[in-house]
């Protein structure tokens, strides 16, 4: 994996898959077809504060419900694809509409349809219980599940690196 706390300094921009990054990857239905999805709240604490800091934070799902448009709207992330097939085109087309280099984007991915934009990123990352095939092409690997801790990780660690982490803004939503 190489020594990827040299990366973390460049990192502007933070691009997540949803379902077992930020949930741990069980869905409820609802019997009116809805999934529900359980979030972390330290997650979620973390993705405010790297947006409100001024850090472009971006989610792109192949998966799509109202409750995951809720929640990234209740954290005001706005940069949200949802049912997207081909994460790959999405990421570069996001790039490139924001003027951002690969080698600024910590990707974090768990599954198979992330692996071509972990390929991309110029900090690919996963949760500890991510696929072999995500783990081997991962340059970080969190020690938290998806859904359990690993977005704050990753957040936390790079605002830690550019002294972002603890400062006034930090202490209320």
């Amino acid at each position: 994996m190489g020594n990827y706390k040299e990366l973390l300094k460049n990192i502007n921009t933070f691009v997540f898959d949803y379902d077992g990054v930020l949930t741990d990857g069980s869905i409820m239905m609802a019997g009116d077809g809805e999934a529900y999805r359980i979030s972390n709240v330290k997650d979620g604490y973390a993705l405010q504060l790297a947006r409100k800091k001024g850090y472009k934070v971006a989610v792109i799902s192949g998966a799509k419900s109202e409750s995951m448009a809720a929640r990234m709207k209740s954290l005001q992330i706005s940069d949200v694809f949802f049912g997207i097939e081909k994460k790959r085109t999405v990421f570069l087309e996001y790039l490139n509409d924001n003027k951002v280099q690969p080698s600024q984007v910590l990707f974090m991915g768990d599954d198979i349809p992330d692996y071509e934009v972990m390929l991309e990123a110029g900090l690919p990352t996963c949760p500890a219980d991510a696929a072999e095939e995500i783990k081997s092409v991962a340059k970080y690997i969190s020690h938290f599940k998806g859904g359990k801790g690993c977005v704050r990780d990753v957040i936390e660690q790079v605002l830690k690196v550019q002294g972002m982490w603890m400062n006034d803004d930090a202490y209320h939503w």
